[in-house]
């Protein structure tokens, strides 16, 4: 993997992407179902790719609403779709046509007031604020978002009426119908003119800034925060929350600046990730370059990815946090901070994950829920509240309101970030120096994580690992003590592979999102220890992939 020289620079104008090329693409070019990679395909988080590849398209986006059309009736989901878009050049056209399907199948279709931008955890809050007390007409939602991909990138994110991501068996059958609809030529879809659609008895406005910021002091103590004086700053970075910020500040009379409220669906504010691409990555060091360097401006200082489901936490102390760390912390603190949650409400993690979660989670007493890659897994923990806290270590998480009731049952970048501040009001402590409490009791493990490219071949390939393929009995000079392929929490499969020693650890998989694979590691041994074991899982996976 070698870094870009661009890497934490502001992104260069010759590499902006053009945007009347894009929508001209979005609409113009015609998906080939023959084509794998132009196929609708659900991975971790809904179907995403780029219009100018023929990976995300109009006929994409009719092919997947209908499909929900047909799911809806199929499972008597009659109550309304809660429909956002984040600020990515594509998500604003792609709503629209799912608008133009909803509406001509009748489905009450709730859009947010003024045509605001909608983060993920609010689409989520607002099923479950909807479905609380009723067994029938359930809300469900749409999500036009593909995370914090680049700005060419569109994404279709599908949540049921729990109000999470939709799991493998409902992706499964809406992909499997969405194809059938592109292969016939999209002649059973249904659909009306935008304005007729607009104008449909069926079409809602819905204020999602005010119900989800108005709610915002059952999950987070803003007395605290308030009374504390804690100079916060945020940078949405161009993304969904955009104008939720100010709103929560005032609101809840909070010492809080934005530090930039620009929204450009270039993203040319932006400074550039290891690859030399654009990418609203909150735990990127270089994507996080401008606000890293605003550290010593605020006692805290926090960003969202384009979504707002994925936050990032810069500290005085140490700038901004791994995002593992940070999830131990908010693990520690919340657990001795929430009476009102059940002593039996334990901890989602993914395994590839921390083990100082681990460690946290024993001194604690409380049960860890380890899964695959995948916040769906978490969803109905949340609702039934044996789940406290989830979170993966890709810096999503949720947690439980302070009544132990679910808050959202998807990734929510706002309260995390928040919570960073509560910390500090009530134990004068940033979260830096909380992990570093933490190491001081239990080790400091090294943990990195390392991107690669990969075509959607090799990540077939590496998506089927097996036991077997792991022919070493040792790992960087320990002996292997366990190869997964499944989750002990729940039995689901990795979709690669994780090897275990005493004292460290890799895992390895594909991407759900983008034509990358991913190897995870960590050592209580030290950063040499670490850096032997990614150097000998490098060689396992591209043996693999050989």
């Amino acid at each position: 993997m070698s870094h870009s020289p661009l890497a934490g620079h502001t992104a260069p104008l010759s590499m902006l992407v053009n945007l009347p090329r894009l929508v001209t693409a979005y609409y113009s070019l015609r998906p080939d179902p023959a084509q794998s990679t132009q196929r609708v395909a659900f991975g971790t988080s809904g179907h995403r790719g780029s219009a100018f590849n023929s990976s995300f398209n109009e006929q994409h986006v009719l092919a997947i609403t209908q499909a929900i059309c047909q799911y809806r009736a199929l499972n008597n989901i009659t109550g309304p779709v809660f429909l956002g878009i984040d600020t990515h050049a594509l998500s604003e056209p792609a709503g629209a046509t799912a608008l133009e399907v909803l509406a001509a199948n009748g489905v009450h279709v709730m859009l947010a007031e003024g045509d605001e931008y909608t983060p993920t955890p609010a689409v989520s809050h607002a099923i479950l604020v909807y479905n609380q007390g009723r067994s029938t007409g359930l809300a469900d939602g749409i999500l036009m978002t593909p995370s914090h991909n680049p700005p060419e990138d569109g994404g279709y994110k599908y949540n049921p009426t729990n109000g999470g991501p939709a799991d493998s068996d409902i992706t499964g059958w809406i992909e499997k119908a969405a194809n059938v609809h592109l292969e016939t030529g999209l002649k059973d879809v249904k659909r009306m003119p935008y304005a007729q659609a607009l104008r449909a008895d069926t079409t809602h406005r819905h204020d999602y800034v005010t119900t989800y910021v108005a709610d915002l002091a059952n999950v987070i103590d803003m007395d605290v925060i308030r009374s504390s004086g804690v100079r916060m700053g945020v940078d949405p970075l161009g993304g969904a929350g955009v104008h939720y910020w100010a709103r929560i500040a005032e609101k809840y009379a909070l010492n809080l600046s934005v530090v930039s409220e620009q929204v450009d669906a270039t993203f040319r504010f932006m400074s550039v990730d290891w690859d030399g691409r654009i990418r609203m990555d909150p735990s990127s060091k270089n994507a996080m370059a401008s606000l890293i360097g605003l550290k010593d401006k605020y006692d805290i200082a926090f960003a969202c990815d384009t979504d707002h489901d994925r936050h990032g936490i810069v500290t005085r102390s140490v700038g901004l946090m791994q995002p593992n760390h940070y999830l131990a912390v908010c693990i520690d603190y919340l657990f001795q901070n929430r009476s009102g949650w059940s002593p039996q409400a334990g901890i989602g993690k993914t395994l590839v994950s921390s083990n100082m979660i681990d460690r946290v989670a024993a001194r604690l007493g409380r049960n860890l829920y380890e899964v695959p890659v995948g916040f769906k897994w978490f969803a109905n923990g949340l609702c039934d509240g044996s789940l406290g806290f989830v979170g993966e270590e890709s810096a999503g998480a949720s947690f439980l309101r302070h009544d132990g009731s679910v808050w959202t049952t998807d990734k929510d970048g706002l309260v995390p970030a928040l919570l960073s501040a509560e910390i500090i009001g009530r134990t004068g402590r940033d979260p830096g120096e909380a992990y570093k409490l933490l190491t001081d009791a239990f080790g400091a493990p090294a943990y990195d994580r390392i991107d690669a490219p990969a075509t959607p071949e090799q990540k077939k390939k590496l998506g089927k690992l097996t036991p077997q393929q792991v022919t070493s009995a040792e790992l960087a000079g320990e002996p292997i003590t366990q190869v997964l392929t499944t989750a002990p929490g729940n039995g689901a499969s990795l979709g690669g592979l994780k090897v275990m020693t005493e004292n460290g650890w890799f895992a390895a998989r594909p991407s759900g999102t983008e034509n990358i694979y991913k190897i995870y590691a960590e050592s209580f041994h030290g950063e040499e220890h670490l850096r032997r074991i990614t150097k000998e899982a490098q060689g396992i996976v591209d043996l693999a992939l050989a």
